[in-house]
């Protein structure tokens, strides 16, 4: 798929200086990232067998790929980012579980056929229009065994413009009370109105259902953030 998103945003995970602080962002950022992590670990778990394949997908920085090689050993990974340096992280970050993860630099038409067990794409959707995620929703299904489970989850707010403005505005307030400088954070939230593709939560969900998964299910909202799990149809 070509990548239409050339925000700043995507620029500076190219630049190793801010790819070196990546680390510290999500857990500021976004509310429960942690337990995001785990959430995802265990929804994925319900399914992938104990020697599963999963596809994680914007993998770069490594974070939620150590967590997941962590708690299960068996599993195997293949990653997918654009980012060579953020790759360069993932793989510093995963150290002794690199060795059961593959990745690769580019974006889900590159990515291997599969099938896998399961995927996953956190933080990563909202920089894609609603053209390109229904693209990238539907290559990742084709990749996934029958009823394999998907888990996403990433910037959702409603339509309109002043529900936009209130829900970054709790946004930049969370960022602000976890020691993100409260300029910095008023700053990001007003780029990310103007500048990201944002969806509402049911266009969100009405996508996954149109790119062909099943039972889509929300397990997570975090201020601006939501998150669904879905699956791979059972039968083709």
């Amino acid at each position: 798929m070509e990548d239409h998103t050339h925000w700043s945003f995507t620029l500076s995970f190219s630049d190793p200086k801010a790819v070196a602080r990546y680390a510290e962002g999500p857990v500021r950022q976004v509310p429960g990232f942690l337990g995001l992590q785990r959430m995802t670990t265990l929804l994925l778990a319900e399914v992938v067998p104990q020697a599963g394949h999963v596809l994680v997908l914007g993998a770069g920085g490594g974070l939620e790929l150590k967590a997941f090689a962590e708690a299960h050993e068996g599993w195997r990974f293949t990653g997918v980012d654009p980012s060579a340096e953020m790759l360069k992280l993932a793989s510093d970050t995963l150290g002794p579980f690199a060795s059961r993860v593959e990745l690769q630099e580019g974006y889900i038409d590159t990515a291997p056929a599969g099938p896998f067990d399961g995927a996953t794409c956190l933080l990563t959707l909202h920089f894609l229009n609603a053209e390109e995620r229904l693209h990238t929703l539907g290559e990742v299904r084709r990749r996934l065994k029958p009823g394999a489970p998907f888990v996403v989850a990433h910037h959702s707010v409603p339509g309109d413009e002043s529900g936009k403005r209130r829900w970054l505005a709790r946004y930049a307030a969370f960022a602000s009370a976890s020691g993100v400088p409260e300029a910095d954070a008023k700053n990001a939230a007003t780029a990310i109105q103007a500048r990201l593709p944002l969806l509402s939560p049911e266009e969100d969900a009405a996508l996954l259902e149109k790119a062909g998964f099943e039972n889509v299910e929300l397990f997570y909202a975090g201020f601006t953030f939501r998150g669904w799990v879905a699956y791979a149809p059972a039968t083709l």
